[in-house]
Formats: C-alpha cells, structure tokens, sequence
C-alpha cells in the first residue's frame, strides 16, 4: 500500500529533544530547576555563559552545591566548577556561571544540583551543548588525491546503464489536494531498479514548468507521494537501493545496510546510493514538465548525507537542503559517536583480514565533508547541539568547507531533529533562489 504523506522533507529522521525544566516531588513539597542560556543559539564568541535557577517549595531550607562539567563531544573533561547553595523554605536561588578559555569547537555540559533538607533532599541533572567560535573548526584529515576521480568514474559508470524510466500514474491517490501522482521506476548503477513517486500540481496552462524538490530518505526510510500546497513545485521522492520501496535485490536487516561490501569502495553500498540520487536527477532532467534549472535536492539524516553528495558531484542541483547530515569528519567521529562504528566493527570482526584502517580508507570517499567544497549551489544546513548521531562538530566541518552561499539554522536543544525555523526559512529561501514569486 502507497502511503501519502503532506510532511515537508526538513527533518525525515526525528528522535528526541533533551534539556530545559526538571521536576521532582516530595512529601513535604517540590524543588523545579531551570538553565538558562545566554544565546539564543547556544553559539559564543568565547565565554560560554548560563544561570542556574532552583525554586522550592519545602518548608525546611534546603543545603548543598550547584555544580558543571564541561566535556568535548568524545567525553574528555575540559572543566568543572561549582557553588554552595541554601535555599530556604518556599524560596530560591538564582546562580550565574561563565565558563571561559575553550578552544573553537563544541562541547558538553552538564548541570547538577544536590541538596538536602532535615526530611528530604533533591538531586537533578541537566545537559546541555554549546559552541564556541565554530566558523573556525577544521578536520586535521584531507579528502582522497583521487576522490574526484573515484567519483567521476562512478558517474560514467551510471551513464552506461540505460534508466528506462517506466512512469505510472497512480489515479485519485491525491484528488483532494489537486494533484496528480505518479510511480517511477529506473534503473540505475550495477543495473538494480529503484523507485520513486513524483507529484505535480494540476495546472491547465500546457507550458507551465514546474520547479523540483528531490526528496532523499534518511537512514532505511520509506518515502511515499508527498503533496504540498504550493503550486509551482513537483516533488519527486526516491527510496534509494535497499531501502523502502526499492528492496527488491538488496533487502538486509537495518543494521546490516550500512557494512554492505564495505571492505571494498567500488561495491559499497553508498556508491550505489549517491548514484541513485543522480539518476534520480537524470529522471527529472528527462521530463518536459520540469524545470532543468530549479531543483532542489533535501533530505534529513541520512538523506542530508545524500542531499550534500549529490550536490557536490552534480552540478545540475540548483539547491541543497541537508538537515542534520551524517557521516561527515568520519575519522573524527568514530571517536565521538557509537552509531555506525558499533555495526562497522562488529562486521570488521567477521571479515578475515579486513582491518579499521581499510575500513576507514575507504569511508574517506564517503565522508560528507569532502563533498562540501565541490557545491556550487546555495546550501542549508540545520543541526541540533545535542545530537548524538551527526555532532554539530563534524556538521560544522562540512559547512565550513562549502564555498557556495550558504546558511546555518541551530537549534540549541534539539537532538537527531530540526524544528519548523528550518522549514521555513528552506521554503523561503527556495522560491527565492528559483525566482518563485
């Protein structure tokens, strides 16, 4: 069954927001805790700055400490710090901490409050992430001398491979938002069929072009139809080689996609994958309806990957919105993140003679930064300071590496997601890029 979805392509891959109030309760009364942040974004040009506030509703007074500690993204403890706190009966404490000399980057912090009565105590953790100066950061690591090349012949490679495309319309799918909905079949790299669904508005003018939205899935996703109200814009979805409705050769366990043929680059599972997102481009290259010259390729998680490497190795995309990206400064976050690496190990270990060292050689063609400088087209990127899976560190080094216009969106408190802002401004952003008036 063919599920059609009004969502917009910001944040395809969504888990969980942390940070922010805290409550506890206790016979005798309550205790609520609150950090504040002194920037709306969570970014600093050098000193970090918060306050802690604690308000109780214990008769007694309670007694104890307000303390931080600072750690990178990997965990190394960089500072710590902490107050004598006494909070008296139904009243509250307000405490300012500024942490100072940190290098560019991004980090950690954790706020605890310990405290105790004469019948009762309180303890709480809250967590947050900042930045510190991150237009500066940089990967002490290099792309490929042949990354170029790698890809150049994956594209000639892709250009063998006759696509034919086989287009159905799906009748009254999308009745109710004038629309019409059709499925997309083609062949692309190693001669495999992937699928898509592309939507356009009705329109009665014959001449009408439409501008394109490439939707790219995020990590095993399933993407159907997806409608809009805007009248001058198709959607084109694809479900890349393994993944929704294109599993029909490769169909693994979710954890199996991401190590398929790792050990060699010129079979791992990515390369097909990135060569899916161009054909899907070569689709909508080959269709009279729509605009050559306005696409935009979009995606979350994995799709944010994907949006960036399309984006670097095909000029044709006029646009491209990568919402929290993964896989970028691999070699930097293998130390920083558990997934995939517990996966990459785990396959490492049942492959004789295939070592980490391979393993990240070959990742290297597959790190997102090193698509970023090859973009020509104006590029978002939105990320969340606490994520655990595309950490803001190696996001930043991937959009500090891209020379096109670009712009960042932040979202201090958010994990693996980005919030209605980002949309927003993509859609805004977009019509003006495409002269949507």
């Amino acid at each position: 069954m063919i599920h059609v979805s009004k969502i917009t392509l910001a944040a395809i891959c969504c888990i969980f927001m942390l940070g922010g109030m805290s409550h506890a309760f206790a016979q005798e009364g309550a205790m609520t805790d609150t950090v504040i942040t002194h920037s709306s974004d969570g970014i600093f040009s050098s000193t970090a700055s918060y306050t802690f506030q604690v308000n109780s509703t214990f008769k007694n007074t309670e007694v104890g400490k307000v303390s931080y500690i600072v750690t990178t993204e990997a965990g190394k403890k960089m500072k710590s710090d902490s107050v004598k706190v006494k909070i008296g009966g139904h009243g509250s404490g307000s405490y300012d901490f500024d942490i100072a000399g940190l290098q560019p980057g991004f980090y950690k912090i954790n706020f605890m409050v310990n405290v105790a009565g004469e019948n009762d105590g309180y303890d709480d953790t809250l967590r947050k992430a900042f930045g510190i100066k991150p237009s500066q950061i940089t990967s002490q690591y290099g792309k490929p001398a042949d990354f170029e090349s790698f890809w150049h012949n994956a594209r000639l490679e892709l250009d063998k491979v006759n696509p034919e495309y086989k287009v159905t319309e799906i009748p009254d799918t999308a009745k109710n938002d004038k629309r019409r909905v059709f499925k997309v079949e083609m062949k692309s790299i190693d001669g495999l069929v992937i699928r898509g669904f592309l939507t356009e508005p009705i329109n009665h003018n014959k001449n009408k072009k439409f501008a394109v939205l490439l939707g790219l899935p995020g990590y095993q996703v399933t993407l159907g139809p997806m409608v809009g109200n805007d009248p001058d814009v198709a959607i084109f979805t694809l479900n890349i080689r393994g993944s929704g409705y294109s599993r029909d050769v490769i169909n693994v366990r979710r954890e199996t996609y991401i190590v398929l043929d790792l050990e060699d680059k010129n079979k791992y599972i990515l390369r097909g994958a990135v060569m899916d997102c161009v054909r899907a481009v070569d689709f909508i290259c080959s269709r009279p309806e729509l605009r050559h010259d306005n696409i935009i390729a979009a995606g979350g998680s994995l799709g944010g990957f994907l949006a960036i490497a399309t984006s670097g190795i095909d000029k044709r995309i006029n646009f491209c919105s990568a919402a929290n990206p993964i896989f970028s400064d691999v070699r930097n976050l293998i130390h920083e993140v558990d997934w995939p690496f517990i996966d990459i190990r785990k396959y490492v270990n049942t492959r004789p003679g295939l070592t980490m060292d391979k393993v990240m050689d070959n990742l290297d063609y597959f790190d997102a930064k090193n698509f970023a400088s090859d973009i020509e087209c104006p590029t978002l990127v939105g990320i969340g300071l606490v994520d655990n899976i595309a950490p803001p560190n190696n996001v930043y080094t991937l959009y500090n590496g891209i020379r096109a216009p670009k712009h960042i969106i932040i979202f201090r408190d958010l994990g693996h997601e980005i919030g209605k802002k980002y949309s927003i401004y993509e859609g805004r952003w977009m019509r003006d890029t495409f002269a949507l008036f």
